[in-house]
């Protein structure tokens, strides 16, 4: 073996342990139908060459979905059901996933989502990430009306009257969170999100005033970092609710701040 034979197989191993120290992201993509993810083929690709794997659960009803094999169901008003041994309930299926993306949400589901409900496939998950604090990502460019419905009424959108509800219930969702993108870009919007996030976590962040408060906090974008602050600031009461619900950990810098 000649010394360029032996450089390439440095640079090829090199490269396989490169790949395996890579974390891979993992998201779910929720379709109405089988059919509706044949537009997004380009997104996988360009998700799986950024080291971002994907599930896609296909809905079949409001109460039910395929997630490769294995039929799941909504969890009621009392207990899970399960239609195999091996079919997670959608409350469970966040856990798995770093982020949970749905092209198109309808009047209901987005009605559903706001006040917490359960009940359906779609509001089960948006709920159960909600909690989880796990990324959720929605096509904001979809017309508010289920693509069965749109089968049987012979109609394409909503009329203004509950257009302007379906508005303002994506208005809310965006205030709990919920990150809104137009469905041509949802997987630039999941690279984004994903590896952004990841980055900045590991900010250490220096406040300067003397006095904390929650929307500093807010503005900031503080979640699971670590905040410098001097001895002698004041912490109101919500900050110090978000600092525990984020998990926020804080360095006391002593004399810094005189």
């Amino acid at each position: 073996m000649d010394n360029q034979q032996l450089q390439n197989l440095v640079e090829r191993i090199t490269q396989e342990l490169l790949m395996q120290n890579i974390t891979r992201k993992r998201v779910l993509y929720i379709f109405c139908e089988s059919s509706a993810n044949e537009a997004f083929t380009d997104q996988f690709i360009y998700l799986k060459t950024n080291q971002i794997d994907f599930d896609l659960l296909f809905l079949d009803g409001e109460t039910s979905a395929w997630l490769g094999l294995h039929q799941i169901q909504s969890t009621g008003a009392k207990q899970i059901i399960a239609a195999d041994d091996y079919a997670k309930a959608p409350i469970e299926l966040p856990m798995d996933y770093d982020a949970i993306v749905i092209p198109e949400i309808d009047l209901d589901n987005a009605a559903r989502a706001c006040s917490g409900l359960k009940g359906s496939v779609k509001a089960e998950i948006i709920y159960a990430a909600l909690v989880l604090q796990k990324p959720i990502i929605i096509g904001e460019d979809t017309p508010g009306i289920k693509r069965s419905d749109r089968r049987t009424l012979k109609a394409l959108g909503l009329p203004p009257p509950l257009r302007k509800q379906f508005d303002s219930y994506k208005g809310k969702l965006k205030e709990m969170g919920i990150h809104f993108s137009n469905q041509a870009l949802l997987h630039e919007k999941v690279k984004s999100i994903l590896f952004s996030s990841e980055l900045v976590s590991q900010v250490t962040l220096s406040f300067q005033d003397k006095v904390l408060t929650s929307d500093w906090l807010v503005k900031n974008q503080l979640d699971s970092k670590t905040l410098i602050i001097h001895a002698e600031t004041i912490i109101t009461p919500l900050a110090k609710d978000f600092i525990n619900e984020k998990r926020i950990k804080l360095h006391h810098h002593k004399g810094a701040g005189q």
